[in-house]
């Protein structure tokens, strides 16, 4: 027991410690961050983020961040820069530079090729003192007092303050470009996100069988029809207008009711006022409406018009739960 407890100790001492580090980046914000978003933002060109090591890693992840939210980048690295791929680097494009020390040969050999055009340098370094830092035009401090290696020596807290930083600008550029969820939406059309964002009723309803029948017909005629549309429901319709549902509910209830249901129709057993959803309505909105009213299905209209069923059951299997 001692020894998993000696685990957990280590574990929580070692979130402790980065979550410090993080709260103390605050105070390392300046003039010099609002400036680079600005660059930026008026910038006609692209980001070009660059490092070594694991924080050319952090790199990476901030590249992927900064293209699914508006804002194009490309990922360098610095040892293939002085190996042919400084030729990435277009005359408008801005240039950010990612080191713990500033000082490693590669970036050292970087920066002034970099400088030697009108490229603007952003330095994201925990050290304002290095070489990155005094030719960059804007610094971006992400000191840390210590790595959470008990050695302080493998990067953990340092690179964890440098992907901060990196979010920050993300969403600073985000929210100044005024990036919507529609906009995010483009950028993420797979997986269960992408369809939150983007996948509306009419999606799925056109998957789905149609089950409907008119006010007059008779109950065998209603049965059959849930029972082969397999929703759960049927639709009562007139002039394409509905007017009501009947759904297994309703049959059940009708069967406690009548001793014979000879001469029963629609009308007869259908609920008047039906829970419904625009088609051209987010699908997670259905989502929402049916916990909200604990229902499982929800009638699609465009309009007064009927055009189908969307269920609970389409939307598990779309993955929006």
């Amino acid at each position: 027991m001692s020894k998993n407890n000696n685990i957990l100790d280590l574990a929580k001492k070692t979130i402790a410690t980065e979550s410090d580090a993080i709260r103390h980046l605050n105070a390392n914000l300046n003039q010099d961050f609002a400036d680079a978003v600005c660059c930026i933002l008026a910038s006609k060109g692209r980001v070009i983020i660059t490092g070594i090591g694991k924080s050319a890693l952090i790199a990476s992840k901030i590249v992927a961040t900064l293209n699914s939210t508006g804002t194009p980048a490309i990922f360098m690295h610095a040892a293939d820069a002085i190996h042919g791929d400084l030729g990435t680097i277009l005359k408008d494009d801005v240039v950010i530079c990612i080191s713990k020390s500033g000082n490693t040969p590669e970036i050292k050999m970087i920066v002034p090729l970099i400088k030697r055009g009108s490229n603007k340098l952003i330095a994201i370094t925990g050290n304002i003192a290095s070489s990155l830092a005094k030719n960059a035009d804007f610094v971006l401090n992400t000191f840390v007092k210590k790595e959470a290696c008990p050695n302080n020596l493998a990067p953990t807290t340092s690179t964890t303050a440098q992907l901060v930083m990196g979010d920050a600008l993300a969403i600073c550029l985000l929210d100044m470009k005024g990036f919507s969820s529609k906009d995010f939406a483009k950028y993420h059309p797979g997986g269960t996100l992408g369809k939150r964002l983007y996948l509306r009723v009419s999606d799925i309803v056109l998957n789905n069988k149609k089950p409907q029948v008119d006010a007059n017909s008779d109950i065998k005629k209603v049965i059959v029809e849930i029972s082969e549309k397999m929703l759960g429901v049927t639709v009562v319709v007139e002039n394409e207008n509905v007017v009501g549902v009947v759904t297994d509910g309703d049959i059940r209830r009708m069967l406690n009711s009548y001793d014979s249901i000879n001469g029963l129709t629609a009308r007869d057993i259908m609920s008047k006022k039906p829970k419904t959803i625009d088609v051209d309505v987010l699908a997670v909105k259905a989502l929402e409406t049916m916990q909200e009213k604990s229902i499982s299905q929800l009638v699609a209209v465009e309009g007064t018009k009927y055009r189908g069923i969307v269920h609970l059951h389409n939307l598990i299997n779309e993955g929006i739960i």
